[in-house]
């Protein structure tokens, strides 16, 4: 692959990944509105299900035409972007959105260091995540934190994941695989604390949420792993709680101390790294 193929492939990707981030951290801002009313777990369930929906509609997957390797693929990716889902928004109820992002990092971290030869961009962005952390002030909310590295281990395996599931699929179908099955998953959490307060106001609220995340992020996120390694793109999302401390503050009027902004430097400047240098071969 020459330097202007490798440039012109990362380039969009890059684009794609950035938008992903910004649309993922408002959504997550404005979820927590519905966390009153039907719990961390109802408001994943409710979005997750109406993605299943749209997704479905969209690529009407002939999923009798599949390979079963490849629809057994889609479905883990399905689990595990219930898991996601569900352990962030517990995290997030307990502690502020930037911390839980900077703790779910460590995921997307760990696969980033998985490349050889690209280890030093991962260890910036871990020193990054200690300052915007703290952990040393013993503040945190330990549960949050539990949950928030559940998320970070599934965040990391939605990444290998998502990447094989782009390369067996043609456009969003394997999302159209897994979002039914992470709906059906999520459910059995979700669900119940959901259902009796359903109404057109909320079924509404979550298709504009579930637009929000996880349609427009996951569609993104498909096109950038068809360009992009998935160490780099690990470690390009360490922008993610760059955007979480905007987007609280903006949003959810939480403000980050001087020592978090530090570690947003650091972890601007590893993502930047992996971006010059993450072009899948063949792209």
């Amino acid at each position: 692959m020459t330097s202007a193929t490798a440039t012109a492939a990362r380039g969009p990707a890059v684009g794609f990944a950035l938008a992903s981030m910004a649309i993922i951290q408002v959504g997550a801002a404005v979820s927590t509105s519905l966390f009153a009313t039907i719990g961390p777990a109802g408001t994943s369930w409710l979005r997750l299900a109406w993605a299943a929906v749209v997704f479905v509609a969209i690529a009407r997957p002939k999923v009798w035409r599949m390979r079963a390797a490849d629809l057994g693929t889609a479905v883990v990716l399905g689990l595990v972007s219930a898991g996601t889902t569900l352990l962030f928004f517990e995290a997030v109820a307990r502690l502020p959105l930037a911390t839980a992002v900077a703790v779910e990092f460590l995921g997307p971290l760990a696969v980033g260091l998985l490349r050889p030869g690209g280890r030093a961009w991962p260890v910036l962005a871990f020193g990054g995540v200690l300052l915007v952390t703290q952990p040393w002030r013993g503040t945190a909310d330990l549960v949050g934190i539990g949950f928030a590295l559940g998320a970070a281990a599934c965040w990391g395996a939605y990444i290998l994941l998502t990447q094989r599931v782009a390369d067996a699929f043609g456009g969003i179908e394997g999302l159209a695989v897994s979002m039914p099955a992470a709906a059906v998953f999520a459910a059995f959490f979700g669900a119940p604390a959901a259902w009796p307060h359903l109404d057109l106001k909320l079924l509404l609220t979550g298709l504009v949420l579930a637009l929000l995340l996880p349609v427009l992020p996951y569609t993104l996120e498909l096109l950038a792993l068809r360009r992009l390694t998935t160490s780099a793109f690990g470690t390009l999302m360490s922008l993610e709680p760059a955007f979480a401390l905007v987007v609280g503050a903006a949003v959810l009027h939480q403000i980050p101390g001087l020592v978090q902004g530090a570690g947003i430097a650091l972890v601007t400047a590893a993502s930047l790294g992996a971006a010059r240098s993450g072009a899948r071969e063949g792209q």
